[in-house]
This record gives C-alpha cells, sequence and structure tokens, in this order.
C-alpha cells in the first residue's frame, strides 16, 4: 500500500474538499517564500552592520593614531624646545604673514644657518634643532613653520672669503 500524504487523507475521508486544498498548499508556498524572503533580509542587514560596524572601528583607529601622532610631537617638542629670551628680532613666515620671535644672537645664527627649526607650540611658536623638526615633519609636516635649509659652502664660490655681517638686517 502506497503512503498516503495528510492532504490525501483528509480529502478521502471527506473532511475537506478540492478547493481547500489547493488554498492550503498555496498559504504554505507562500511562507515558505516568506520566511526565505525574511532570511534574506536578516542576512542583507547583518551584512550592512557588519560592514557599517568595521568602518566605524577603522575611524575610531584612525583618530587614536592622529591623537598619538600630536602626543608624540607635543612631547618631542616639549623635551626638545629652547628658552627664548634675548633681544634680537628674528623675522620668519607663517601662512603668508611676517611673524617675529625675540631671541638672542647665538639663536639668531642657528635659525639662519638651519641649525633651529620654528614649529607651532599651544597657539605660540617654540625654537627646536632641525634634527628633532625632521623627525616631527615626518609625522605632521603642518606643525613645523620655519626651516632654513643647511647651506654648505660652494667651493667654485668666489665670495668664499668673505663674510656677512652679523649686525645686517633687512
Amino acid at each position: 500500500m502506497a503512503q498516503m500524504s495528510l492532504q490525501e487523507q483528509l480529502l478521502k475521508a471527506g473532511l475537506t474538499n478540492e478547493k481547500k486544498a489547493k488554498k492550503a498548499k498555496k498559504a504554505s508556498k507562500k511562507t515558505r517564500d516568506m520566511k526565505r524572503e525574511v532570511k534574506a533580509a536578516a542576512e542583507e542587514k547583518r551584512a550592512a552592520q557588519l560592514s557599517k560596524d568595521k568602518e566605524l572601528n577603522n575611524q575610531i583607529k584612525q583618530q587614536a593614531e592622529q591623537k598619538a601622532l600630536k602626543a608624540q610631537i607635543k612631547q618631542l617638542i616639549e623635551m626638545n624646545m629652547l628658552e627664548l629670551r634675548g633681544d634680537v628680532t628674528y623675522n620668519f613666515m607663517d601662512d603668508n604673514k611676517v611673524k617675529t620671535l625675540k631671541v638672542n644672537s647665538a639663536v639668531q645664527k642657528q635659525l639662519a644657518n638651519g641649525l633651529l627649526s620654528i614649529v607651532n607650540y599651544n597657539d605660540d611658536y617654540a625654537v627646536i634643532p632641525s634634527v628633532v623638526s625632521d623627525k616631527i615633519a615626518l609625522r605632521d609636516d603642518s606643525a613645523l613653520v620655519s626651516q632654513n635649509e643647511i647651506e654648505e659652502p660652494d667651493e667654485d664660490d668666489p665670495y668664499a672669503d668673505y663674510v656677512i655681517p652679523d649686525d645686517l638686517m633687512w
């Protein structure tokens, strides 16, 4: 004897009719389709949430890295900045504006020769050795305000024997 489905058994027993059986079969198919759609929508939502979370984590990571770089720059400046006390005016450019610092003559010579550099520090300026400013520029070159090139004397310079006076101001 062949096994009959529940639907066939109910039809044979007269508990239902053909129309109701087809309607039940159709409803069952709709339910399966709806379950598939709900499952697909849930998967899509989960994937979108994972993508959003990953992007947010990347932003947080970048912010942490930037904060760490700023802390490193601040520490480098604080550990290496020179005391600026003097009566000599040193002029430099910052955002196409001429700015001045009061320094002593030794600091002025070192700034002019490129041995010292000027950097932004706490809404003001700090003078640090150029070796340190090179390290800062690797992290964030916007912190560097003024750094003269270290000039090597040219061997063919006919004026090499003539020294520019220290008190020459422009």
